[in-house]
């Protein structure tokens, strides 16, 4: 019991002191607030991140493949080294175990409205096929109609057009819109899909696309939905067969890949990890940092009170109750600045999130929240106030009290 009382009575004693060396503490404890900000921040956010893009997996559907031609290096629409075209899509559409096919074109055009011209990314689509590809982009209706079989002359927008001043004013279903010096009516605008460059999309059925682009039967990207999700692995293989022998090529020189949404989602993983890994590492420099300010104050502080130690042992206190005194007070130091870095961590992330959403109109930027992403700042923190006072109470336990009475 008397036990409990002197633990308490020192944590008393490290608070009492701490507060009488304010600005020194303040400034010690701000070492340790910046770095766990950070760290609390930049975890927080690539958790958000790592949820978001799961998410929009999730909304993908995992029985999808897609498949591009190998040439897109100068950008779909280029006519690069390597093209698809729709023998292609005929081929992969003979495979066993593919449910459905969908194919785009895409081309940079010439887009005017309002008096003023703008160049933007236009996606030719057929019409009889649009449901795969409006499922696999998880587009959804703000406003008008999707296009349908009959829809020539007609255009669907992104959600930018609308909302995000591309051009003087929104632009509204009903509205008239010269693409390529052709006149389009628009029947309607696309959901936020959450990206800036999706938003500012062009859809049109791919007879009008043709026409526009003289593109002939070229063909950007296939999305193919495959009849049973676990199988996905092994029809992947098929159509990789299949287009291997009816493109002439082999393994080796290969002029297309195929991917999966697990493919893709793993390598989304390892750019992710790279870029926390990064990121963790800059902000254990910064913890390193309020380490040192920490032993720093309490090396100070053990030479201040070399007398008031001196006094202690005279009166009978022990190495062990020195020891506690000073770990207390630098686990303290520790735990008032982790307390104060999570919720400024806290702050920061949110901010991020908001600003994502309301200027960059992405919803990939989340800050998540986990509680074991607070409690175990909190630790760390901690542990950090109180290795770092370690050396500093170790010394201080072992002054001897003639000495320490004696020191001026």
């Amino acid at each position: 019991e008397g036990n409990k009382k002197m633990k308490k009575d020192y944590l008393k004693l490290a608070w009492k002191n701490l507060r009488k060396r304010k600005l020194r503490s303040w400034l010690t404890i701000i070492g340790i607030v910046i770095s766990i900000a950070v760290i609390f921040t930049l975890i927080s956010l690539s958790l958000g991140l790592r949820e978001a893009i799961n998410e929009q997996f999730q909304i993908l559907g995992t029985d999808k493949l897609f498949i591009s031609p190998r040439g897109m290096a100068g950008g779909p629409g280029s006519g690069g080294a390597v093209e698809f075209t729709t023998a292609d899509v005929k081929t992969i559409e003979n495979v066993p175990g593919v449910k459905d096919i969908s194919y785009v074109a895409i081309g940079n055009a010439k887009v005017e409205f309002d008096k003023k011209i703008k160049y933007f990314i236009v996606i030719g689509l057929p019409l009889d096929k649009i449901k795969l590809y409006i499922d696999s982009a998880s587009i959804k209706m703000d406003e008008g109609n999707y296009l349908r079989g009959e829809d020539s002359g007609k255009i669907m927008l992104g959600y930018d057009y609308k909302y995000n001043n591309v051009f003087n004013n929104p632009v509204k279903t009903g509205d008239k819109m010269k693409i390529n010096d052709q006149e389009f009516k628009i029947i309607g605008i696309a959901e936020a899909i959450g990206n800036p460059s999706d938003d500012k999309n062009i859809y049109i059925s791919i007879d009008d696309f043709k026409k526009l682009f003289n593109s002939g039967e070229r063909v950007d990207s296939i999305i193919v939905q495959v009849s049973e999700k676990d199988k996905i692995k092994e029809i992947s293989d098929r159509i990789n067969q299949k287009l291997i022998k009816s493109r002439g090529v082999t393994e080796k020189t290969k002029d297309f890949y195929i991917s999966t949404p697990e493919e893709l989602l793993a390598s989304f993983d390892q750019v992710l990890n790279i870029i926390t890994a990064f990121l963790v590492g800059v902000a254990t420099i910064s913890l390193l940092v309020g380490a040192i300010g920490i032993a720093n104050t309490m090396y100070t502080s053990v030479l201040e009170r070399t007398k008031e130690i001196g006094t202690m042992k005279a009166v009978g206190a022990k190495n062990s109750d020195i020891l506690y005194i000073f770990l207390s007070e630098s686990g303290l130091l520790g735990l008032i600045g982790g307390t104060i870095g999570v919720t400024l961590g806290f702050l920061i992330s949110k901010t991020v999130e908001i600003i994502a959403i309301t200027s960059l109109n992405t919803n990939l930027l989340k800050a998540a929240v986990p509680g074991y992403l607070v409690v175990g700042c909190l630790i760390f923190a901690f542990l950090i106030g109180t290795l770092s006072g370690t050396i500093p109470a170790i010394g201080a336990s072992k002054l001897k009290p003639v000495d320490a009475l004696h020191y001026e």
